[in-house]
């Protein structure tokens, strides 16, 4: 490489270190649980569209924050069989079938 292509990419360096390698392990040994987190996400976020709901309200129902509800629809929370029982109870819909 370049002593300017070298000076350039030093001078747009990141001050902190990346995570990507210990995200990507993550998202390795916890890929079973998040497949499933990640369709009950689509549910719950294609339920809120018809039902024209916001965070706040589906919050309201699920009686959590609306804080927690965005973890949800991200896909990424490790959910409680307590908390898939509100979803199920709150949509009216089948989540898990056994």
């Amino acid at each position: 490489m370049s002593q300017n292509t070298l000076d350039y990419l030093e001078s747009h360096q990141s001050g902190t270190p990346s995570q990507w390698r210990e995200e990507a392990e993550w998202r390795r040994d916890n890929r079973e649980w998040l497949h499933y987190s990640k369709r009950i996400a689509v549910m719950l976020l294609s339920y809120m569209k018809r039902g024209h709901l916001t965070q706040s309200a589906m919050a309201e129902r699920l009686d959590c924050t609306q804080q927690y509800v965005s973890k949800i629809l991200k896909g990424t929370e490790n959910l409680s069989l307590e908390t898939l029982a509100k979803l199920e109870s709150a949509m009216g819909e089948r989540l898990i079938v056994c």
